[in-house]
Order: structure tokens, then C-alpha cells, then sequence
């Protein structure tokens, strides 16, 4: 299968679809994009991206909490686990997608609010939107 990848000019890029994440509800605002490929720049450092296959024009950054210096917890109910597949919490990682805030001066921001869950066993995800609960966030001082 080949995607292009708007945003560094790529046309037609080899990927193997067993190694792609579908979301079946998609993401917030994006719900018509369900299959997303994962990958990051080489030499890139901390920074994934996540690239709809359904759509070019839609990518997504994405971190680890951890590496913003967030220790950052939330719980899944069952559903979000049935809609994962999780059977071991082991399977799962849970990032952020980052943004550069206007309002802050273009400081980068991550979006705890609404994290993204992957099993990379079963390649399934979800975005995670946290409406009346509150994520535990621990900023550590440098």
C-alpha cells in the first residue's frame, strides 16, 4: 500500500497495512479518518507522528507524557478498553497530541484533555475525551 504525506512532501511512500492503527471512531474532529500510520523522522527525537491513510492533509504530533517532564494518568472504562481490545495494560500507550499555542506567543502545548490510547498489539486506538474527570498531572521541575 502507498500514502502520501502532505506535510514533508511525500508522495507515495511504501507501507505495510499490518502495521497500521485503526481508530473506529476516529479523532476528535477527524472522524471519517479511522486507519492512521505511525512513524517519526529519523534523528527526530521524541516526536511521532500519526498520518490519517484516509486523508494526506491530516497529521497528528503525538509525545509521550513523559517526555514533557508530565507524569500523567487516566482510567479507561470498560468500554474504552472492549473498543482497544486491551486485555494487559502492557499493550497500551498513552500520548498527547502537541500544538503550538498562538495565544501563548507559539510556545509548544500538549493536549491532556483528550490523549490518544494505542495497542500496539492489536493496533486498534482511540482518543480518549476527558469531559468531567480530571487527569492526574505531575509537572516535574528541571
Amino acid at each position: 500500500m502507498k500514502i502520501d504525506i502532505d506535510r514533508f512532501g511525500l508522495k507515495n511512500v511504501q507501507v505495510d497495512p499490518d502495521t497500521l492503527f485503526t481508530f473506529p471512531e476516529g479523532l476528535a474532529g477527524f472522524e471519517r479518518c479511522k486507519r492512521f500510520k505511525l512513524f517519526h523522522e529519523e534523528g527526530g527525537g521524541t516526536v511521532f507522528w500519526l498520518q490519517a491513510v484516509d486523508d494526506a492533509e491530516v497529521m497528528f504530533p503525538i509525545v509521550a507524557p513523559e517526555a514533557l517532564d508530565i507524569a500523567y494518568e487516566i482510567e479507561l472504562s470498560d468500554e474504552d478498553c472492549a473498543l482497544v481490545g486491551m486485555a494487559d495494560a502492557q499493550d497500551v500507550a498513552v500520548v498527547v497530541i502537541v500544538y503550538r499555542d498562538a495565544a501563548e506567543g507559539g510556545r509548544i502545548a500538549a493536549n491532556t484533555r483528550s490523549p490518544v490510547i494505542l495497542n500496539l498489539k492489536t493496533r486498534l486506538g482511540m482518543q480518549k475525551i476527558l469531559r468531567e474527570i480530571h487527569p492526574s498531572l505531575l509537572y516535574r521541575a528541571r
